[in-house]
């Protein structure tokens, strides 16, 4: 029957079940094909998609459904690129991404005119369009990069940064020839052409960030808040559409500006990263490959000779910018491959412009032929140079991240990181599981995958203490938490006769170094809990410990306020609360303020010099005035306090009545209090003298030594 129904159904495929069917069975199974022959996934995609489509064995011809896919995986691409970037690297490397986009636009653009007019004896305007499509290129290779974890890189954000500026050139060109050849290019096209793009600019970089703080607070059901970032891509590539522009710049300028609001390590990006590479990208390769005609290889000679010299000029032309920026900026050899990886694959922005291009009529020939802007030539040449260039670039950047991953892993030895970095988080209700949870991912540091265990504790006396189901339950919904974020989360059931007891034995028998705390949204700190805390707990254990109050989601928080006390330099625990601190910016993307004495805003200025964050610093030595300091609190703020065991270096009288404080003047911002490691109460978990604790903060070897050297110093 099946067979029947495959038969009576002919070519190309209608049944939508079957063409569904197949596009499965090609995401499926093409990388697995590729990974063997060792060649990039991406590649496969775009082969696999010409052999089914209608220059192909038309399997499946490229519908609206097709094109509608695709549309949305382009979009995709660039929305993640904007979402996955380092906002701090990007701003640090800003002028390098500016100076590349006038390159990678620039070189070609040249070029491109040059060949036009003398090479292929196009027309002047012609030969604007045709090079403008050199100049334009597709992340095609991101989601490959992205994989490997290079994202954050600084050859690919410059990239990133500098395909932004070169495509939204070169389709500002495009706009510019289309009016110039349609007689529409007055005075008032260029003002109402500017006047639309600051107003898109203005609504996705500045609204959009407003909404989407205000949508995440309120709504934190999964789906909702998946559905809610989709309809913001979509919105903003279309408010780019009304603007006249392409909708690929709307889609990346939405990712930057929800970037702060969707941690790295977050469920929320964890399923956006999770659809976009199963669904939404593979669909977009497989649509460009649909465009492929194969046969224009041996058929066309004009055709083949038009699109031999785009592929050479598009292909020497991004080198050359990859090459002169490497040159600048002492790049290395496998960054070079990575920039011209990135930026020699043509698609989106080509496709575009050679379209519009094709759709311009110009004149007829003598029998009537329409003359267009861009002839069949150009049109058949693009799809030969996508083959082409997509193909060089997916080689290219794979090449240049293997030689990078391999080199970085080399570096870090990670079954010894993975020895001195372990959170344990002891959790009471199921309410508050997935915030405690998120705050420890956004704290651990990337190497460390399996570094988070959480803790309930069922008492002895169940009518003081939580039963075994209720605690089975809880421990669900953490390890729920962490699988969301692809972050391991080791459930411990502990039977003991109380809490205290119970956390200080998990602590010993699993090596813990980090313990995080929870305290109610609404009622924060308990009398009962504040005498456990500094009787029974602190003085037993010598482990960074956070005390979290959520009043909002962490993801939601603009600014950290943290304020340090006089000797907080001093402490054995200072680097160490510090990486974490620098794990949660980082992670979050949020703006940190500094509050200590000179002393120690130099030290952590020198950090931020080297490892840079958006960070504030403001001397600060008054303790006694603290509370001066958290009237600064504004609203999605949070404050972080650093504490000290009574007898600490850095201890101070006024941190007894802080949570006091902190309950009646602030009962609706959110709070960390965290008490570093100290010196005279040791712990075997701890060694101080590790600096492999301070690799979490990529390249911080050096640094971190210096600082211990510091602090023996000081000590002695």
């Amino acid at each position: 029957m099946a067979i029947t129904l495959f038969i009576e159904t002919g070519l190309p495929l209608t049944n939508p079940v079957l063409k569904f069917l197949l596009i499965l069975i090609i995401i499926l199974f093409t990388p697995i094909l590729m990974n063997r022959i060792k060649a990039p996934p991406l590649l496969g995609l775009i082969i696999a998609g010409a052999v089914i489509g209608p220059h192909g064995f038309n399997l499946i011809i490229r519908d609206s459904g097709i094109i509608l896919s695709g549309t949305a995986g382009l979009l995709y691409i660039m929305f993640l690129a904007g979402l996955e970037i380092d906002l701090m690297e990007f701003k640090k490397n800003s002028g390098k991404s500016l100076v590349f986009g006038l390159l990678t636009f620039g070189i070609p653009m040249f070029l491109g005119i040059i060949s036009g007019l003398y090479v292929l004896g196009y027309s002047m305007k012609t030969s604007i369009l045709l090079a403008s499509m050199f100049a334009s290129h597709t992340l095609i290779a991101y989601p490959l990069i992205s994989k490997m974890g290079l994202s954050g890189n600084r050859a690919v954000t410059i990239t990133v940064g500098g395909t932004v500026i070169t495509d939204t050139l070169a389709l500002l060109v495009l706009a510019v020839i289309v009016g110039m050849t349609t007689g529409k290019a007055d005075l008032y096209f260029w003002i109402r052409l500017s006047v639309y793009i600051l107003l898109f600019g203005f609504t996705v970089l500045y609204v959009f960030p407003i909404l989407g703080r205000w949508f995440l607070k309120r709504y934190h059901d999964s789906v909702s808040q998946y559905i809610f970032i989709l309809v913001m891509v979509f919105s903003g590539a279309f408010l780019a559409e009304l603007a006249g522009i392409e909708p690929i710049i709307g889609a990346f300028l939405s990712g930057l500006a929800l970037n702060r609001l969707i941690p790295h390590n977050s469920p929320l990006m964890n399923r956006i990263d999770f659809v976009g590479n199963a669904i939404f990208i593979p669909f977009f390769l497989i649509s460009v490959g649909m465009l492929i005609d194969y046969q224009l290889f041996y058929t066309q000679y004009r055709t083949l000779f038009v699109g031999t010299i785009m592929i050479i000029i598009a292909t020497m032309s991004k080198y050359i910018a990859a090459w002169v920026t490497q040159r600048c900026y002492g790049f290395t050899t496998d960054e070079r491959r990575l920039i011209f990886g990135l930026s020699n694959a043509q698609a989106a922005a080509t496709l575009a412009a050679v379209m519009v291009g094709y759709s311009i009529i110009i004149g007829e020939t003598p029998d009537g032929t329409p003359i267009r802007l861009l002839n069949e030539n150009v049109l058949n040449g693009t799809i030969l140079m996508i083959l082409v260039t997509c193909t060089i670039a997916t080689f290219s950047a794979q090449k240049g991240a293997q030689n990078i991953v391999y080199q970085k892993t080399d570096v870090i030895q990670e079954e010894k990181i993975k020895q001195v970095e372990r959170f344990l988080i002891p959790i009471r209700k199921v309410i508050s599981a997935e915030e405690l949870v998120t705050l420890g991912i956004l704290l651990r540091s990337a190497m460390h995958k399996e570094s988070i265990f959480a803790l309930s504790i069922v008492n002895e006396n169940r009518d003081r203490g939580l039963g075994e189901k209720e605690a089975q339950k809880i421990l669900q919904k953490a390890v729920e938490t962490g699988n969301a974020s692809d972050i391991p989360v080791q459930p411990v059931l502990r039977f003991d006769l109380n809490v205290i007891s119970g956390i200080t034995n998990v602590i010993r028998e699993n090596k813990i170094s980090d313990l995080i705390l929870g305290l109610h949204e609404k009622k924060g700190f308990s009398q009962s809990f504040l005498g456990n805390l500094t009787q029974h707990l602190l003085p037993v254990i010598n482990v960074t410990t956070f005390i979290y109050k959520p009043v909002q989601p962490i993801a939601t928080i603009r600014r950290h306020l943290i304020i340090l006390p006089e000797k907080a330099v001093y402490e054995s625990g200072f680097p160490y609360w510090l990486i974490k601190i620098w794990n949660l910016a980082r992670n979050s993307g949020c703006k940190l303020v500094f509050h200590g004495t000179r002393e120690t805003l130099v030290l952590i200025k020198k950090i931020n010099s080297n490892h840079p964050l958006n960070c504030d610093f403001r001397e600060f030595s008054d303790y006694d005035h603290i509370l001066k300091v958290t009237q600064e609190l504004r609203p999605n703020d949070n404050l972080i306090l650093i504490m000290s065991r009574k007898n600490g270096i850095s201890y101070h009288p006024l941190m007894n009545s802080i949570p006091t404080n902190l309950n009646t003047y602030h009962p609706d911002k959110s709070f960390i209090l965290i008490y570093p490691i100290q010196a005279g109460i040791f712990s075997s978990s701890t060694d101080l003298t590790n600096p492999a604790i301070y690799e979490s903060i990529e390249k911080l070897e050096e640094i971190s030594k210096s600082i211990l050297n510091l602090f023996r110093n000081k000590h002695h």
